[in-house]
């Protein structure tokens, strides 16, 4: 009897810490909230405005961070704040990071009203040139 009664109390802490666990934040949270969790943290400073392709390669790798924005800075710049123990992982996130923002400024195609505007430009001034290049063939005496 002693043995169901223990068991069941195993069964109840163990639900409890599965509880608490569940409560913990992952991902973006407030620098209030990775302070609560009881570890070191350290700090990044990235200037892109486009934060958002920097969250999906961070919740990719699992890491527990923190924006903030400081203020005054005239092109925006954001302070990254994630656990201590997470710098390898997070380093290997800001490479990533780093490629898909590069690949994105390279890539940069025109849009198709520009290439379509360009054409019609074009044909405009080919227009203009072969009108201008008609010579009277008549014959002078």
């Amino acid at each position: 009897m002693a043995e169901k009664t223990g068991r069941a109390q195993e069964k109840g802490r163990e639900k409890a810490r599965k509880k608490i666990e569940k409560k913990k934040p992952h991902g973006k949270q407030t620098i209030k909230q990775l302070n609560a969790q009881g570890v070191q943290l350290s700090n990044i400073k990235i200037t892109d405005e486009n934060i958002k392709s920097f969250d999906r390669v961070a919740r990719k790798y699992g890491i527990d961070y923190s924006l903030k924005k400081e203020v005054g800075a005239d092109p925006p710049k954001y302070l990254v704040f994630f656990k201590a123990k997470d710098v390898d992982v997070m380093t290997a996130a800001f490479r990533e990071y780093a490629g898909v923002e590069l690949k994105k400024k390279q890539v940069k195609k025109p849009s198709v009203r520009k290439k379509l505007q360009k054409s019609v430009e074009r044909k405009a001034k080919h227009r203009q040139r072969v009108k201008q290049r008609q010579k009277s063939r008549g014959q002078e005496r």
